[in-house]
């Protein structure tokens, strides 16, 4: 049931093995990536025989971007155009350089589509075995095919 504490009903837990089985992951990695998530207050844990972890918030309210940011820091391709881990880069002139100009608008796409996508969009896609779905890259996928 949800609560004024808890404002969206929280399912059962899951334990860590069963987790990792799922994503077939190793469940000493993926225990490192559910201890990140629970201190950025993803994720809860219950402890006892029934106990594993559960989401500690409702999945439609948290971005992507938060998660990835949580668990690898900086989102930015560079950090001269991180916003929350910024720092210099080689170039002898940030105001001028012409790579960082077009690495702010990359940081830009990226930013509105992982902090747009929510948890809960994320688990409602289907995925796709393409890496190239939309075949808007046939030109760079040309040379690695067989």
């Amino acid at each position: 049931m949800a609560s004024a504490e808890h404002p969206h009903p929280h399912p059962a837990p899951v334990a860590l093995t069963t987790l990792a089985t799922r994503n077939n992951l190793p469940p000493k990695f993926l225990e490192q990536i559910m201890s990140s998530l629970k201190r950025g207050g993803i994720v809860r844990t219950t402890l006892g025989a029934h106990g594993g972890y559960a989401m500690a918030m409702d999945p439609a309210a948290v971005s992507v971007g938060r998660v990835i940011r949580l668990l690898d820091g900086a989102l930015a391709p560079l950090p001269c155009v991180s916003l929350r881990y910024y720092d210099h880069c080689s170039c002898p002139d940030e105001a001028t350089c012409s790579l960082r100009d077009v690495m702010l608008d990359v940081r830009d796409a990226m930013l509105e589509i992982l902090d747009k996508e929510t948890l809960a969009e994320l688990a409602a896609r289907e995925g796709r075995a393409s890496i190239d779905p939309r075949g808007l890259h046939a030109d760079a996928l040309a040379g690695n095919r067989p």
